[in-house]
């Protein structure tokens, strides 16, 4: 349940985005000011065309019409020109809003490696839950805020034709436009804070399923899997369900507040047209009026549950944005750790953080043009090792020495749904036409550089897959990287892909005097290297 503190977060949140528009603060005036002129126009409008009627039933001389006419031609085109131009102000400054937010977003997480965060639930935080900004500008901040002017200006003239109407009028607006939207938000907040990390719970369940489909099936377990995301289904929809209820009893008790401002205004009109305070032309002003103002509030009480959601969604992104840094991603390309090409660690304990170390007292030496193997049963640590190594997770203790770059063929690289030559220039962003070309060869990959792979590779083999990677790993030794980790580099490939696949890596690689730290089960890939360094269990 959001509390006070995660309301100050989000609007401490908002009120800086605000601030880095450039004029923001004048822009979301002007966006409330044309709202209120937008609604105010369609109260108008209904006001002078009720008067017009009215006034055109007793028959006067045309002309004492015409100023009335020409109100009712005003108003109508007025409400749609305030209402396009509030439109266009408004998104302009929310969309300039979610767009500083997320290169924020995007700017902290290039600072740190963020490991252990669940990519599905991240990936909500950094579309949807970001885009909750534009919720709180275009459907709280700016509608509320123009209603407040309306409500007042529309019981303000009210009062020269009826001072008890307007303010009968002036309080079933408050009911309608503030109380029973509040009502409706403290009555599902629960529901609706729930549904914000619910949805990043169901993203996460499904990108989970989406990736390890194949082994689900082959395991035989896709029931339970499947029940589990039906579980998150039904909690979301459970919250969906009691909110909606929530709203539509708010909705309903919207038109009875506007109900009674229509009977409370035609028995104090009728009764001033019988005594003679009023003429009988204005009642129809009294009586419809109030019909116009209550339409500004239809969407409040759906606006006052969105509040609700964006305050938990926003504090989702903050805690993004306010997260400690994980790592520092990999070493930069200065030499500023070590110009002497040694990879060495000393006394190294690390694990991932939060998590109990999985390798304590590891000490090895990787020197130029050396291959330093580094074995062990899986889930004992070598992974660790190397994200440790790279700068990705900080050492729990002990020294490491690494040069100022390191290159590394992960075990899972991703593969970009884009053309070969982009996938390879994220090894280096600046590489040449030529310099990709050649980077294919030394891998031993015959690929066009402008084909275009599909999501995850999947238009490749799985060797080819691993070559692609490796030659992003080869051009971007010409950067500078000045060592080479392997992570299981043969994994999932038959034997002969895999013996073809290491002799073109180190013949790539022969002339390139770096260490090479491989991580690998494979006893052929270990007899190719010059020392094997195995690990065992921690000591407790």
């Amino acid at each position: 349940m959001p509390d006070a503190s995660s309301r100050r977060t989000a609007t401490a949140l908002v009120l800086g985005l605000v601030d880095t528009v450039p004029h923001g603060r004048r822009r979301l005036a002007l966006s409330v000011l044309l709202a209120a002129l937008a609604s105010g126009a369609s109260v108008a409008l209904m006001g002078v065309a009720a008067w017009l009627l009215s006034r055109a039933a007793e028959h006067p001389p045309v002309l004492y019409l015409e100023a009335a006419a020409v109100g009712v031609r005003f108003f109508g085109i007025g409400r749609g020109v305030f209402r396009y131009a509030e439109r266009l102000v408004g998104h302009d400054l929310a969309l300039r809003m979610e767009s500083a937010l997320r290169l924020h977003a995007y700017d902290r997480l290039s600072r740190t490696t963020l490991l252990g965060r669940r990519r599905g639930d991240l990936l909500v935080r950094l579309v949807a839950d970001v885009s909750a900004i534009q919720d709180v500008v275009v459907r709280v901040a700016i509608p509320f805020a123009a209603a407040s002017l309306v409500m007042l200006g529309t019981s303000l003239i009210l009062t020269i034709f009826s001072p008890a109407a307007a303010a009968v009028l002036l309080g079933t607006a408050v009911l309608a436009g503030w109380v029973l939207p509040w009502l409706s938000q403290v009555a599902s907040r629960t529901a609706d804070a729930a549904t914000v990390p619910e949805r990043g719970r169901l993203a996460a369940v499904a990108d989970e399923l989406a990736h390890a489909a194949t082994d689900i099936v082959m395991a035989g377990v896709q029931p339970a899997q499947l029940a589990r995301f039906d579980a998150i289904d039904a909690r979301l929809r459970g919250a969906e369900r009691r909110a909606a209820l929530s709203r539509g009893v708010a909705t309903a008790g919207q038109l009875v507040a506007a109900g009674i401002a229509v009977t409370a205004s035609l028995l104090i009109g009728g009764q001033a047209v019988a005594a003679g305070r009023l003429l009988a032309r204005d009642l129809a002003v009294l009586v419809l009026t109030p019909l116009a103002l209550h339409e500004v509030f239809a969407s409040f009480t759906q606006s006052a549950q969105v509040l609700t959601r964006a305050r938990a969604a926003l504090t989702r992104v903050r805690e993004v944005l306010d997260a400690p840094p994980v790592g520092r991603g990999d070493q930069p390309l200065d030499g500023e750790r070590s110009a002497s090409g040694v990879l060495a660690v000393r006394d190294l304990t690390a694990g991932w953080p939060g998590a109990e170390p999985v390798v304590r007292n590891l000490s090895l030496r990787v020197g130029p043009g050396e291959r330093l193997a580094l074995v062990g049963p899986s889930g004992i640590g070598k992974t660790t090792v190397a994200a440790t190594v790279m700068g990705l997770i900080p050492a729990v203790s002990g020294e490491i020495t690494a040069p100022g770059g390191i290159a590394y063929l992960a075990q899972d690289a991703h593969i970009f749904a884009t053309s070969v030559a982009e996938n390879l220039r994220i090894g280096r962003r600046d590489a040449t036409d030529e310099q990709v070309v050649d980077a294919l060869a030394r891998a031993g990959l015959d690929l066009e550089p402008g084909r275009v792979v599909g999501e995850q590779g999947a238009t490749l083999s799985g060797g080819e897959a691993r070559r692609v990677a490796l030659a992003r790993v080869l051009v971007g030794l010409e950067t500078g990287y000045r060592a080479v980790i392997l992570d299981e580099p043969t994994e999932h490939l038959d034997h002969d892909t895999a013996a073809t696949l290491m002799a073109d890596l180190w013949r790539a690689l022969g002339d390139e005097p770096v260490p090479v730290l491989v991580i690998t089960h494979d006893p052929e890939v270990m007899a190719q290297c010059t020392a094997v360094e195995t690990l065992g269990p921690p000591a407790p």
